[in-house]
């Protein structure tokens, strides 16, 4: 069992292989998914007692958690507005101000723990047409007098041209409250710390089914595993595990490209200052810096599952279209996985009768957000269940044509949304 053939996994710190499941055990959680959702939910019950068990189907990290863009942001990918209309401005406020706890979790976190994950606070959107421009104005002003955030600036094109050495963008909003960082490492030293908590973590070990009851009973291809509670917190990789959230959530693929090193003076001409960068087209690109001043650039999306385009080269040209100085460099690293979205854009988290909680749906915006969820499903399990009960009030449809034709039935609603990209 080896981590995706990626820039993270070639820079990742060492870290041990857990052992397989063997036989039948009891325990007080089971926690079934070792990315950062499943590892900070072990964690956060652990350190309140609890006897807990996790268990990866791959290794630590293999899925979203240690192949993302790494770019920590606060909020959510649906928007203040929808949850707003959703669910009444103030659960909106509560769900605000817990995205960004989340951030502040998640630097309490690298700190206590001595994570090394080259964590790094700055991050802009940024806009490439003027309706976008307002969009991101409004935006500023909406968080700041509806919700108090007040580490946002905007800047218009010549002060964003400053900072970033290209000519794409109008204007950006940068945010000094979120940040960035190398997601495989911070997701491998999330797992450490759960393991010195007590925390039994087993790789190699698939959840086959789930028979509820109290206990709940995990069946795993190695052994099974009673526990008074469960934690699904498998997102794209559920795999028919609860067949009934199956088709709330998309697979949704997603790429990424790792320049060879440019070396600090050339870096520092291209970004003046190590922040992370997203632009705001449906399909949006969104960039970085890593340690050993590499660009990390990710600039497509596959809605239907398949890489029919061959990704580094087309990656690599939408790099070019930020950057035209980088046409001589080469790229070393080119690598995908999957992220899960809800229709709504909103996270699903929720309970399966009385005991089997799930957290799902992150839809990109999962590197704090993922933090927060375990603790909020510890809080739940311990009796304080107010905070998780927020995200269960938001309601969730299935993709159109379950299953089955959910895929293609997404692939032309989402061509909409591209063309707007361009208008």
């Amino acid at each position: 069992m080896t981590h995706i053939d990626s820039y993270y996994a070639a820079s990742a710190n060492p870290a041990p292989t857990y052992p397989p499941l063997a036989g039948a055990i009891d325990v007080d959680v089971c926690v079934i998914g070792g990315g950062i959702a499943g590892c900070s939910t072990a964690l956060h019950l652990a350190e309140r007692g609890y006897r807990v068990v996790l268990i990866e189907s791959h290794r630590i990290a293999w899925g979203a958690s240690g192949r993302s863009g790494g770019q920590a942001i606060g909020g959510y990918a649906c928007g203040q507005k929808k949850l707003i209309d959703a669910l009444g401005f103030d659960d909106a406020h509560k769900l605000w101000d817990i995205s960004v706890e989340s951030l502040s979790l998640l630097r309490d976190r690298v700190a206590r723990h001595s994570i090394d994950c080259d964590l790094h606070w700055g991050q802009m959107h940024v806009a490439i047409k003027p309706r976008q421009r307002d969009d991101l104005l409004a935006e500023q002003h909406e968080l700041e007098e509806k919700f108090g955030y007040r580490q946002l600036r905007f800047m218009e094109g010549p002060e964003v041209q400053a900072l970033l050495a290209t000519q794409r963008y109008c204007a950006g909003l940068y945010d000094s409250g979120s940040g960035h960082l190398h997601p495989l490492n911070y997701t491998l030293g999330l797992a450490a710390a759960a393991h010195a908590a007590g925390v039994q973590i087993f790789e190699g070990t698939t959840a086959t089914r789930v028979q509820h009851g109290d206990p709940a009973t995990v069946t795993c291809n190695t052994g099974s595993i009673k526990a008074r509670f469960v934690a699904l917190c498998c997102n794209a990789y559920i795999d028919g595990l609860a067949p009934e959230l199956d088709a709330r959530i998309m697979p949704v693929g997603t790429y990424i490209v790792a320049t060879e090193p440019l070396g600090e003076a050339r870096m520092n001409d291209l970004m003046r200052q190590n922040v992370a960068v997203t632009d705001i087209n449906f399909v949006l690109d969104y960039f970085r810096r890593s340690a050993d001043h590499r660009l990390l650039f990710g600039g497509r999306v596959s809605y239907s599952g398949l890489d029919a385009f061959n990704t580094k080269n087309a990656t690599r040209q939408r790099m070019i279209k930020v950057f035209p100085q980088l046409s001589d460099v080469a790229i070393e690293y080119a690598w995908g996985g999957y992220v899960d979205i809800t229709m709504s854009r909103a996270p699903d988290f929720g309970r399966i009768g009385s005991n089997v909680y799930y957290l799902q749906g992150f839809s990109g915006h999962g590197i704090a957000l993922t933090g927060i969820a375990g603790k909020l499903v510890a809080e739940a399990i311990a009796g304080q269940a107010e905070r998780f009960d927020l995200f269960t009030k938001i309601q969730h449809r299935k993709f159109p044509g379950g299953t089955l034709l959910r895929m293609p039935a997404l692939v032309l609603a989402m061509l909409w949304y591209r063309m707007r990209d361009f208008l």
